[in-house]
């Protein structure tokens, strides 16, 4: 049933994606915000799709975190569900991703209609640099940012190493970061194809200041909030973590 049930989302999920990776970059042409919109539409309609046909449901804890104006969203990274989660939930955002995903027939099409900043993790500097000079753009514009700090998908279980292109961007233009962990891949699975019914748990954590901090202290701090709350989700699974 589960084979089934994962078979009925890919099918659903791929004419979705079909249809908005076409309609957000067209919308761009006319409007940067319509483009916006109509991205977050496509994000609630696959989560709407996901939640019926594999079950997978979704609950939030500390909602009464997330600040009035822009902040610098830093999340674990361990499924595309979560991408799903924070596009179709928080205030329009800009995604800081890897460059490969601009290729990527539909979806890419909708990252850069929104204008997503694609970055060459292997070039270090010049990818922190580019993170800090148009990231603090979009927060000017009045954007959100969103960087999965691990910078790709890790086992449940498992993490990567922090990188602290986010953490730079934040106290570079003094934004403060919302980290968020939640339990995606327990039911949603790193490139897997079978997915699981459940409720995803969401855990926003209280917003780390970064006004006259520096980046290394504050992304040492994302990352012992994020990982520790992760061990709490799941205590066995990340017992050695």
């Amino acid at each position: 049933m589960t084979a089934l049930r994962s078979t009925v989302f890919l099918v659903g999920a791929f004419l979705i994606t079909s249809f908005f990776g076409v309609l957000v970059p067209a919308c761009g042409l006319f409007s940067y915000r319509a483009a916006l919109w109509t991205a977050r539409a496509w994000a609630r309609r696959t989560l709407e799709w996901a939640k019926w046909s594999c079950g997978i449901r979704y609950e939030i804890h500390g909602w009464e975190n997330v600040p009035a104006g822009p902040a610098v969203i830093m999340a674990k990274h361990q499924s595309a569900w979560e991408t799903l989660f924070i596009e179709a939930t928080f205030p329009y955002q800009c995604w800081i991703i890897k460059k490969e995903l601009i290729w990527l027939p539909f979806v890419g099409w909708g990252l850069a209609g929104v204008r997503s900043i694609a970055i060459d993790r292997k070039s270090g500097v010049a990818a922190r640099d580019q993170i800090v000079e148009q990231g603090a753009k979009r927060i000017k514009d009045g954007l959100w940012v969103t960087i999965f700090p691990e910078g790709t998908r890790v086992a449940v279980g498992k993490r990567g190493r922090y990188g602290i292109g986010g953490a730079t961007l934040a106290t570079r233009t003094g934004t403060p970061i919302l980290p968020i962990a939640h339990n995606a891949g327990e039911f949603w699975g790193r490139y897997a194809f079978r997915k699981t019914a459940g409720t995803v748990q969401v855990v926003i954590g209280p917003v780390i200041q970064t006004a006259g901090r520096d980046a290394v202290s504050v992304n040492r701090e994302v990352e012992e909030w994020i990982e520790g709350e992760m061990r709490k989700l799941n205590p066995e699974r990340y017992a050695g973590a």
